[in-house]
């Protein structure tokens, strides 16, 4: 477990096919005890109607959105585009940490090499997280512990998270 350093640099990477929106506010609040958030990416296909719901917390909380269009149905090329950006991120040594957002199995090798390369990785999901991604990381932190407890039982297409992507932890 690594100690909580406000100095740190974290990059923050969302899956945002995988996460709710209204957890954007709650989980920047709570990395902030960690470090600073220097780096806010947000990745989906921004041109469907499913991410919506991101468009006010985007800018709420400057977080950059990254476009990656769906070239077939059923791949991921969002979790693609993320890791890609992760590992430049990786190598350009600016940076102490990581926290990767979602609850999405397809990043546990992601975090793995992360922590390989020295960074501190912190993880952030709902609990169906499966237990291979929640153990890659140095914390793991459940979105549904964060911020207003109020309208946490429903993760529903509504709130961006319908799983579209095959992000059900398999």
């Amino acid at each position: 477990m690594s100690e909580p350093a406000t100095n740190q640099r974290i990059a923050v990477l969302i899956d945002a096919d995988n996460t709710p929106p209204r957890h954007a506010g709650p989980l920047l609040a709570e990395l902030a005890q960690y470090g600073v958030a220097t780096v806010k990416r947000a990745y989906g296909d921004w041109t469907t109607n499913q991410l919506t719901g991101w468009k006010d917390n985007l800018n709420q909380h400057a977080i950059a959105p990254v476009q990656q269009f769906a070239y077939t149905t059923g791949k991921n090329a969002t979790d693609s585009a993320l890791i890609i950006d992760a590992m430049d991120l990786l190598y350009s040594g600016n940076l102490d940490a990581f926290a990767i957002v979602s609850s999405d199995s397809d990043f546990t090798r992601l975090a793995t090499r992360l922590r390989e390369g020295g960074l501190t990785v912190f993880g952030l999901g709902q609990r169906k997280t499966p237990a291979s991604l929640v153990a890659a990381c140095d914390t793991f932190i459940y979105l549904e512990l964060l911020g207003d407890a109020s309208g946490e039982s429903s993760d529903s297409p509504a709130d961006g998270a319908d799983g579209a992507d095959g992000a059900d932890g398999a």
